[in-house]
């Protein structure tokens, strides 16, 4: 079902694309470097999500004969078991259940320790990825900061980052929009881990990034909306 998970592929041409319409209006801004940036984490992450949908097979091997040996030996030591003498009492029934109750549990634990050292691998490099896709929107957050719906006003004009200009009202809007499309991007980039590895941890990860991207991505609507307000009025103006 090709429209039911998203394309790496089309993802990194994608942030390729927007990084060309940047560069092209705006050659030279931090925006183009952090859209370029953007795009080589997208394609890491192409292979990344990959390696963490695949399971590691030597490991489960591994995992599944360790826990094989420990329950042959739990077994061997039950078979085993003889009782001294003739009687039998409550007393001796009670600690050899205790004894029994807290072999098994540590057996328990073993076993899904070795069992669950797979998710634990994948989910310790999905975090990590997840919190490089958290740190890349608020470096984007950071470039539209300093773009205020003030400067189509003439009341803080605002150069152009990079390009030795001040942006007009167009251009400004065409920035933060630039800047909204990155975010959307984002959060995009950082759906592909979970797409092939179920993990709650990983999923609520995903999730932060996709409300952090959603919230800043607002405000920057909103000054988008104050721009271009702004500058139809100034077009109307006599």
């Amino acid at each position: 079902m090709p429209y039911r998970h998203l394309n790496a592929e089309r993802i990194v041409e994608t942030i390729a694309g927007l990084q060309a319409r940047i560069d092209a209006r705006f050659p030279g801004s931090g925006l183009g470097r952090v859209c370029r940036e953007l795009g080589q984490i997208a394609a890491k992450a192409r292979e990344r999500a990959a390696w963490i949908a695949r399971p590691i097979i030597p490991l489960r091997v591994a995992a599944a004969l360790v826990s094989l040996l420990i329950v042959a030996g739990l077994a061997g030591a039950i078979s085993r078991l003889r009782v001294a003498g003739e009687q039998f009492s409550l007393l001796d029934f009670a600690q050899l259940l205790e004894s029994g109750i807290n072999d098994l549990v540590l057996t328990g634990a073993a076993i899904w320790f070795l069992l669950s050292l797979e998710t634990r691998i994948k989910r310790h490099r999905a975090l990590a990825a997840i919190h490089e896709m958290r740190a890349i929107a608020h470096v984007i957050d950071m470039h539209q900061l300093t773009k205020a719906p003030e400067t189509v006003l003439g009341q803080s004009p605002t150069a152009g980052e990079g390009t030795g200009r001040v942006l007009s009202s167009e251009e400004l809007a065409l920035y933060l929009d630039y800047c909204s499309e990155m975010l959307s991007l984002t959060g995009k980039v950082a759906v592909l881990y979970v797409q092939g590895f179920d993990d709650g941890a990983a999923r609520d990860g995903v999730n932060d990034v996709e409300e952090l991207t959603t919230g800043l991505s607002r405000k920057i609507w909103q000054k988008m909306t104050v721009v271009r307000s702004a500058g139809e009025a100034a077009r109307l103006a006599p």
